[in-house]
């Protein structure tokens, strides 16, 4: 198989350990190791100090499928399975896909989510928002539904632009998806990151061939320890995306999956963390565009870590990236990496040190006012 650069992951090897601020990172500040030991219960801490370094299940532990499995209404540990979620992504869509099938994906959206299926021989139909409200429009995935359609692509809380939908949006997917026999694969790596409004039970506990991937880079701030996962209601895809695992990874790493199960079984703590820091940085960032609405807007995200500032100025985002990382020694990302028409810049909501960054951010933009 031949597949595409990974533009995202290729900037982002060039900048992200060389460049002293990440304004546009889609995660959280990882917890140190200290923080997750010390929320432990007795039985936690147990397991970590007596943790073989050996091969773990392929399916992945016990204890931590048990967990998980507390996540999806209806489904128990034979429905999941566990590995990084870079490698289920791969595994999955080469698991359902054929040349020649026809997939519908939110656009824009993490590359992988795209090229997979492109790699495959896939036909792939692009479900894009409207670039104002960044809403995606349910009418408008039916009218790209064609006879071979067999999977419809999903990514909610959404990466970058941080919409969200409702319980009933969300049904519609589903009928769309039964009525013509597709499966969903819903990436919800940013579940539970819900600013305002309720959230929405996983696809996976919603339809019968809906299929969610979760994990702990983006809700739980442990993007180090590698470990997602899939739910589903068929167990013999489970079996299939197995089958990929042993040729991949073969096993999860020990460490990381206790590490996770500590994460799952005090969630509230970890996720909670994340949201209020993320909370405060977008009041922080609703004052800075404020300030700035001459050259900045940008539509309130309504979950996730993520959202696009519009730039209303005379260069390109990647030229306004490169001059501010010169400068300034801030990293952003453009537009151009999600495949987005007009000047856009991703936002990351997830680290503390957000509104130090916007200090520096505002001297910047100073400049623009004065050229």
């Amino acid at each position: 198989m031949k597949i595409a650069e990974f533009k995202l992951e290729r900037l982002f090897a060039k900048y992200e350990f060389s460049t002293k601020y990440l304004l546009s990172s889609s995660d959280c500040d990882g917890f140190s190791m200290k923080e997750v030991l010390d929320i432990a219960t007795e039985d936690e801490l147990k397991l970590w100090e007596n943790l073989k370094l050996g091969y773990t299940e392929s399916q992945g532990h016990p204890l931590l499928l048990e967990a998980i499995s507390q996540n999806y209404p209806g489904l128990t540990t034979e429905n999941i399975i566990i590995a990084s979620p870079g490698e289920l992504n791969f595994s999955v869509m080469n698991s359902i896909m054929n040349a020649g099938d026809h997939v519908i994906a939110v656009s824009p959206a993490y590359q992988s989510l795209h090229e997979v299926v492109r790699s495959i021989g896939c036909e792939l139909s692009l479900w894009h928002p409207d670039q104002e409200s960044w809403e995606f429009k349910i009418e408008e995935l039916q009218w790209l539904i064609k006879s071979n359609t067999k999977l419809i692509i999903i990514n909610f809380p959404h990466n970058p632009t941080g919409t969200y939908l409702k319980e009933s949006e969300f049904q519609k997917i589903v009928e769309i998806a039964r009525a013509n026999n597709c499966y969903i694969y819903s990436d919800e790596m940013y579940h539970k990151l819900v600013h305002d409004m309720p959230i929405v039970k996983p696809i996976a506990s919603m339809y019968e061939k809906g299929i969610s991937l979760w994990g702990t880079s983006k809700s739980f701030g442990m993007s180090g320890v590698r470990i997602g996962w899939i739910a589903c209601q068929d167990k013999e895809l489970i079996g299939k995306i197995g089958l990929f695992k042993d040729y991949l990874s073969i096993c999860s790493s020990a460490p990381s999956e206790i590490l996770t199960l500590i994460a799952l079984n005090h969630q509230e703590y970890f996720i909670q963390h994340n949201l209020d820091k993320i909370r405060s940085n977008l009041k922080a960032l609703e004052a800075f565009v404020e300030k700035h609405d001459q050259i900045l807007s940008y539509t309130p995200p309504k979950a996730g870590t993520t959202c696009l500032l519009k730039l209303n100025i005379d260069i390109s985002s990647e030229e306004f990236m490169e001059k501010l990382i010169a400068e300034h020694g801030i990293m952003t990302v453009p537009a151009e990496y999600f495949d987005i028409e007009g000047k856009y810049i991703r936002i990351g909501l997830g680290r503390k040190n957000i509104p130090e960054v916007l200090e520096i951010f505002d001297v910047f933009l100073e400049s623009f006012y004065k050229s």
